[in-house]
C-alpha cells in the first residue's frame, strides 16, 4: 500500500536587505561558501505589452527622445536555499531584496558559486531566470558583470521524469508539470505564489482616483481576502523556537491595528513591540519583523499578501476585542502565563525593570521632571520598580492590584 510522504518541516527564511553591514547578507554569505547543494529561483514584476507612445509636444522642436525600455524585466526577488556539506547538514533558506542589497556585493559570490564544480545548483526552469537576472547584473553594474553558464545544473524536472520511471531514451514531453504539480505529487506539498504574485504587481501600482475604479479595487480586495483566509491558518515554528536558533522567549510586533493588544501582552510579561514610525509602509513593518525576531500580528489582510516573505512571521488576528485578542495569541502561540509574568513588563514602552526596587525617597528623586508621585503614597512602605528604558514608575497601588486580578482570570491562572 503506497503511503503519503509527510511534508518537510518548515524552514526559517531569512529576508535579505542592506549592504554589508546586514547580518543577514553575512549569514548568506557565508550559507554559499559552506554549501554543497543551492536551490534558486528568481523572480519579476511582469511587464505589460504594448501602449501608445506619447507624441512630442508640437512646440520643442528637438525634444530628448524617451529613454528604450530594458529588453529583458528587472529581477527583484532571487531566492536561495542552501544545504551544507557537513555532518550537520544545516539547511538555510533566504529571499533577497535585490532592489535595496548592493548588486555589487553580490556579483563575486554568485558567479563563483554557479561555476565551482564541487556545489550542486538546483532550479526549475532556470534558463530563463539566469538571463534575466544576468541582465538586471549587466545594467547595474556594466557589460561584463553578468552571469554566462552555470555549473553543475539540475532542474526539478529532469528529478521528476526520473522518479516517475521515465524511459531516459526518450526526449521529455513538451508540456512539462507545474512546480505545484511536481511539489503535489512527489512531496503532498501544496504551493502558493498567490502573496508573492500581490508583492510583485503591487508595490508600485498608481492610485485610482475614479468611483468606479475604487469600486473595483473594494471588490479586488474583498476576493483576496477570502482567498488569503483560506490559506494563512498559522504554521510555525515561531523564530524564537530553539529547535531553529532561537532563544525560547516569544516576541511580538503589533501593528498600528491592535496596539491596545501590545499593552495587553505586556501586562502578562509578554514582550510586544509597536511600529517603530505612526504609519509604516508593509516593508518597515517586515523589516523590523525579521531584523527583531517577532511575529508580526495584524488584523489587516493586505499585510498577509506579504506572506511569501513572512510565512511563519505574520499572523492575522482574528478576534476584534483585546481580552479575546489576548486569549487568541496566548491559545495560537501556546504561549506559558505565570502569576510572576503579570506587570513585568513596561506598558507604555515594553522596557524591562530595574532589577532592585527604589524606596520613596529615591522614587521621587528619579521622577523629577517627567512624573508626579502622589503625594498619598508617601506615609506608606511601597516598593517601586523603574523601567530601564524610558523610566517610567510603577508601584504597587490599586490600579495594580486589580489589573493582576484581571489577568489572573484572563489568563485562566490558577494559585
Amino acid at each position: 500500500m503506497d503511503t503519503v510522504p509527510a511534508p518537510p518541516p518548515p524552514f526559517a527564511v531569512h529576508l535579505v536587505t542592506g549592504g554589508g553591514s546586514s547580518p543577514e547578507l553575512s549569514l548568506l554569505l557565508r550559507s554559499l561558501d559552506a554549501a554543497r547543494i543551492v536551490a534558486l529561483d528568481a523572480e519579476w514584476k511582469p511587464r505589460r505589452r504594448g501602449g501608445p507612445v506619447a507624441p512630442a509636444p508640437a512646440d520643442d522642436p528637438s525634444p530628448e527622445p524617451a529613454p528604450a525600455p530594458p529588453l529583458f524585466p528587472t529581477v527583484t526577488l532571487l531566492q536561495i536555499a542552501c544545504r551544507g556539506g557537513g555532518d550537520d547538514d544545516v539547511c538555510e533558506v533566504f529571499v533577497v531584496d535585490l532592489l535595496t542589497v548592493p548588486l555589487a556585493e553580490l556579483w563575486a559570490p554568485l558567479r563563483e558559486l554557479f561555476e565551482r564544480p564541487d556545489v550542486l545548483k538546483l532550479g526549475f526552469r532556470f534558463k530563463q531566470d539566469l538571463v534575466y537576472l544576468s541582465a538586471t547584473f549587466a545594467a547595474a553594474l556594466g557589460c561584463d558583470s553578468g552571469f554566462d553558464r552555470v555549473e553543475p545544473f539540475l532542474d526539478v524536472t529532469n528529478v521528476y521524469y526520473y522518479l516517475k520511471g521515465h524511459d531516459r531514451q526518450k526526449r521529455l514531453p513538451k508540456e512539462t508539470k507545474s512546480l505545484a504539480t511536481i511539489c503535489e505529487e512527489l512531496l503532498n506539498v501544496s504551493l502558493s505564489k498567490y502573496g508573492e504574485k500581490i508583492l510583485l504587481t503591487g508595490s508600485d501600482s498608481k492610485p485610482r482616483n475614479s468611483r468606479r475604479k475604487e469600486k473595483k479595487k473594494l471588490s479586488t480586495d474583498a476576493r483576496c481576502k477570502d482567498k488569503v483566509d483560506l490559506s494563512t491558518e498559522w504554521q510555525g515554528p515561531p523564530p524564537w523556537d530553539p529547535s531553529i536558533g532561537g532563544d525560547g522567549y516569544p516576541k511580538f510586533l503589533c501593528d498600528v491595528m491592535i496596539e491596545g493588544l501590545a499593552k495587553h501582552l505586556r501586562c502578562v510579561g509578554i514582550d510586544a513591540a509597536v511600529p517603530s514610525s505612526k504609519k509604516p509602509e508593509p516593508r518597515e513593518l517586515l523589516n523590523q519583523t525579521y531584523k527583531e525576531g517577532r511575529i508580526l500580528l495584524t488584523r489587516d489582510v493586505k499585510l498577509l499578501r506579504y506572506q511569501y516573505l513572512a510565512s511563519n512571521q505574520v499572523y492575522r488576528v482574528k478576534s476584534l476585542l483585546k481580552h479575546d485578542q489576548l486569549a487568541e495569541v496566548i491559545n495560537v502561540f501556546e504561549l506559558k502565563i505565570s502569576e510572576d509574568k503579570l506587570m513585568s513588563r513596561c506598558t507604555k514602552c515594553n522596557g524591562s525593570f530595574i532589577q532592585k526596587p527604589l524606596t520613596i525617597e529615591e522614587a521621587i528623586e528619579a521622577s523629577k521632571g517627567f512624573q508626579v508621585i502622589p503625594s498619598c503614597l508617601f506615609n506608606r512602605n511601597l516598593e517601586f520598580w523603574k523601567c530601564t528604558d524610558c523610566n517610567q514608575l510603577y508601584w504597587e497601588g490599586t490600579q495594580y492590584h486589580n489589573a493582576v486580578q484581571k489577568f489572573t482570570s484572563l489568563c485562566n491562572i490558577s494559585d
